[in-house]
């Protein structure tokens, strides 16, 4: 891997490197699991771009549909209220590592009629200033690296409560402004993607005499080609991923709503496979390369990694005297699987469709990454234009993700009967 490809990972993938010092302080049993994240090129298309779903937990795949649904769910926007929503996010990502890495976003839909929606969105990341300097340490340049996507969806009702999703996406990540890295020349990096979804709403149900609607929805997004940096080397997967979640939503009276969420989320990527060694020296086959002892090689197509994502991760391995493997761990394999699966969830409460107030935590376990943290948000709305901001309190020591702040500015037009009709609490 060439020196700005781990320098673009180690930055940009949530700075998983700085949480792995946390496994010593989790006992015994812990230090038979490894530290196992999955990497991918282009990280940045996994962050929450709007306060709204970043207040609760990064949770937003069955949330009710809003000006971001592209993002979480292209499908949702068929269920938009609105004839057409746009919003601006914006958040300072990282800083406890970087002072000038941001992250904005530019989303939105439009009804072409009561079953149909189109939507487009910008996302633009750039990863601050960097000083790139040779094997001797001699300065090169100074280059601020920018990563941006945009995309295209369109949503399609197929019955009254159920709808179907597509979108598209170019990704565009230029890392290192053509700087020669290892004596190769570098170029941006480059794909295209699909996501794939679904939505299904149910408003006529009712709890303790109230009044409910049950989401549910689903996404595969990012389902694209792998990209690489240079000539020469090898392609990444980018973060293709799936996402699965429901919503409960209580309406307790006119003024006052309820709703609770929970989402499920899997990158279909590989895993990484832990070598053989002997005597501590990796082992290669005929053909230069390392020999897999367990889990499953990567070098793969995109196909083959999306399938073999369920049941690729290598698990606890059995050494002998050596320190070579022999075995796996009984059940290490099924466990290590559902490990890769981070669960978020929140509470959002809404009074009179003008003010929001949001609580959301977010799991990952500590072998894949060790994102843990809670979340707070609140929410302003009157008349077209809707104020929403979260913040991100860390459970775990030593989190650059800590602290970090999201607004989102909104706007919704439509007739002004329906929007009267929100604000006096009229479902």
């Amino acid at each position: 891997m060439t020196k700005f490809k781990v320098l673009s990972l180690s930055i940009a993938a949530f700075a998983t490197s700085e949480m792995s010092g946390q496994l010593t302080s989790q006992g015994d049993r812990a230090n038979q699991i490894q530290l196992n994240t999955i990497t991918t090129a282009v990280p940045f298309l996994m962050i929450a771009p709007d306060s709204r779903a970043g207040a609760l937990g990064d949770a937003g795949v069955a949330l009710s549909p809003d000006a971001n649904s592209l993002h979480w769910n292209p499908a949702k926007m068929a269920f938009g209220e609105d004839d057409y929503e746009i919003a601006l996010s914006y958040s300072p990502w990282l800083r406890a590592l970087v002072p000038d890495m941001n992250l904005a976003y530019l989303s939105g839909y439009k009804r072409l009629n009561k079953n149909q929606s189109v939507g487009a969105a910008l996302r633009y990341f750039t990863l601050g200033n960097i000083t790139f300097t040779d094997e001797f340490g001699s300065v090169l340049r100074d280059y601020k690296p920018v990563e941006f996507s945009l995309d295209f969806g369109f949503a399609q009702k197929f019955s009254p409560r159920f709808s179907g999703g597509i979108a598209g996406r170019f990704v565009n990540s230029n890392l290192t402004g053509g700087t020669a890295v290892g004596g190769a020349n570098s170029k941006p990096g480059r794909s295209v993607a699909v996501d794939v979804s679904a939505f299904y709403t149910n408003d006529d149900l009712e709890l303790v005499d109230k009044d409910a609607i049950l989401n549910l929805g689903v996404n595969i997004s990012n389902i694209g080609a792998k990209m690489s940096y240079t000539e020469t080397a090898d392609r990444d997967f980018i973060p293709t991923n799936l996402k699965l979640g429901a919503a409960y939503s209580i309406l307790l009276d006119d003024f006052n709503k309820l709703t609770m969420i929970l989402d499920a989320n899997k990158l279909l990527v590989p895993t990484p496979p832990i070598y053989q060694t002997e005597n501590g020296v990796p082992v290669l086959d005929e053909e230069g390369n390392f020999v897999v002892a367990l889990g499953k090689d990567p070098n793969v197509g995109v196909a083959g990694g999306i399938l073999n994502s369920f049941s690729d991760a290598p698990g606890i391995p059995i050494r002998d005297e050596d320190g070579n493997i022999t075995g796996v761990e009984s059940g290490s394999v099924f466990k290590e699987e559902l490990r890769e699966i981070n669960l978020s969830g929140g509470l959002e409460y809404i009074y009179a469709s003008q003010f929001a107030f949001r609580l959301g935590y977010f799991y990952e376990h500590f072998s894949k990454g060790n994102r843990q943290f809670i979340s707070l948000g609140a929410g302003l709305r009157y008349s077209v234009f809707t104020i929403d901001m979260s913040y991100l309190i860390s459970t775990t020591q030593n989190n650059p993700l800590a602290n970090t702040l999201r607004f989102t500015l909104g706007f919704s037009f439509g007739n002004a009967s329906e929007i009267s009709d929100r604000q006096s609490g009229k479902e």
